[in-house]
């Protein structure tokens, strides 16, 4: 038997109150967006629970701030480069809401039963009283989110005169003839504005009256309609000024602005590659510290344009890339496991090239200078694991005058048969962390590397061939 799909949206509880009178007999309090967001993480900073789960690498700089934000009942922007994870953070602020909320069924505005806002939920309850019907909504369906593109329009954001509600005889000044844009309809939510200053500037000016007084106007309406929702946007920190595409009346109605940044170390880099990439084959640990020591080398060389940064996207697309290479190796050469190896991150060089922005004078020099940074990387990730080492075993062995070949269409049973017993290599494998009793794949992983970093400390020669082995030796 087939298990049935799971809904997107939970199903709401039987035992909830399905009237306004029901509602009220069970307790119920209204709570602000806000209102909730804050006692809610209220709740888990008492109580230890993790607050943002998958957000990595802002815990001591970033998340603080935005707690403050949200316990002051701050809007706020995030401001940073690509790839810092700001959207990640925004949508994770829906776990702070409550569960469930109720709202007037069929309203457009999910307007609380307490509190209805427009016109027609107005007369709904006035003539239903305490059998006024209610549903519930779960904080899942809470979020809204508008990439701002240059053709964005007010009538997107906040709301347009509806002209088939005119044509069936409504009359101009009618309320109920607006179409309400994706800020409203959020209403007792989040919404967010990605890239914000890409928004053009007639329609930033929309959000004011949003921000600060909780009103929307919609062609000449004046709507006294206050908005119960928390706004937030992201933008990058050199469009985000007077001089960019912001202007400052919007600039002053956030309440909090809050840098973002790419992970402050290492391990930090590698726990966000793990956590997000999807890899077809296994990657030993020293891989991915590899990757993550080549994407900070690429985030930092004066080579590449720092104003349009290196998103952490580029980590997690290389180490699928090096998994991906690993996997097509196994099926080649019909391996029964796909382990990953120092020469599958040579493809990454050329795969990943588009990601990054180079200064100008360094045109016709890309790959070149990936596959640079990509040896640096390597190296510094080979003094780091293996420093200390005696790896005269491997040396010793081509000294005698042996070749050993590898390369990403040669076997891991290929490569360990040309190596046999060689001494230190237990401590090699144990130093990447590949076990006591490591497959063929794993120890092949932990040779190749070592030959890669005799090779780059200068220790043995190295040959490309033209069919795309490598081959080491003296």
């Amino acid at each position: 038997m087939t298990k049935a799909p799971t809904p997107l949206v939970p199903t709401p509880p039987t035992d909830l109150p399905r009237t306004l009178g029901e509602l009220r007999a069970s307790g119920h309090e209204f709570r602000t967006v806000k209102q909730e967001l804050r006692d809610n993480l209220l709740d888990r900073l008492r109580s230890g629970a993790p607050r943002f789960p998958g957000i990595v690498g802002y815990d001591d700089t970033v998340l603080p701030e935005v707690e403050r934000a949200l316990l002051a009942g701050h809007d706020m922007v995030l401001l940073g480069e690509r790839g810092q994870g700001k959207t990640r953070l925004i949508r994770g602020l829906v776990g702070l809401l409550d569960e469930w909320t109720p709202y007037i069924t069929g309203s457009e505005l999910r307007e609380h039963p307490y509190q209805p806002l427009t016109p027609a939920s107005r007369r709904l309850a006035d003539q239903t009283g305490d059998l006024l019907p209610i549903s519930w909504l779960h904080r899942s369906e809470r979020y809204g989110e508008k990439l701002a593109t240059p053709d964005t329009s007010v009538g997107d954001l906040i709301g347009d005169v509806d002209p088939i509600k005119v044509a069936e005889g409504r009359a101009l000044g009618d309320p109920d003839t607006i179409h309400f844009g994706l800020v409203p309809r959020t209403n007792r939510g989040i919404f967010a504005v990605n890239e914000l200053p890409d928004l053009a500037e007639r329609i930033q000016v929309s959000l004011l009256n949003v921000l600060e007084e909780r009103d929307i106007q919609v062609r000449g309406y004046q709507l006294r309609l206050p908005l119960d929702l928390l706004l937030v946007a992201s933008a990058n920190p050199e469009d985000y000024t007077n001089r960019g595409r912001i202007i400052t009346p919007l600039k002053d109605r956030f309440g909090a602005e809050i840098r973002t940044h790419y992970p402050l170390d290492i391990e930090l880099e590698t726990a966000l590659v793990r956590q997000e990439a999807a890899l077809a084959a296994a990657v030993p640990d020293h891989l991915v510290e590899v990757i993550a020591r080549y994407t900070r080398a690429v985030r930092e060389s004066p080579a590449v344009d720092q104003r349009s940064g290196i998103s952490a996207r580029f980590g997690i697309a290389a180490a699928e890339t090096v998994a991906a290479s690993a996997l097509r190796r196994a099926g080649l050469r019909n391996e029964r496991e796909a382990v990953a190896r120092i020469c599958d991150t040579v493809s990454v060089t050329s795969t990943l090239r588009g990601k990054v922005e180079f200064d100008s004078g360094e045109e016709g020099r890309e790959t070149e200078i990936l596959a640079h940074l990509l040896r640096l990387a390597t190296a510094e990730t080979f003094r780091a694991r293996l420093s200390g080492l005696d790896l005269s075993g491997f040396t010793d062995l081509v000294a005698e005058g042996a070749i050993i070949e590898t390369g990403d269409l040669v076997s891991a049973e290929e490569l360990l048969g040309q190596i046999g017993t060689v001494p230190g290599l237990a401590k090699v494998l144990d130093r990447l962390g590949l076990g006591d009793a490591p497959s063929p794949g794993q120890a092949a992983a932990g040779v190749e590397f070592a030959l890669e970093g005799l090779h780059l400390t200068r220790r043995l020669a190295k040959e490309l061939t033209d069919d795309g082995r490598t081959l080491y030796g003296n």
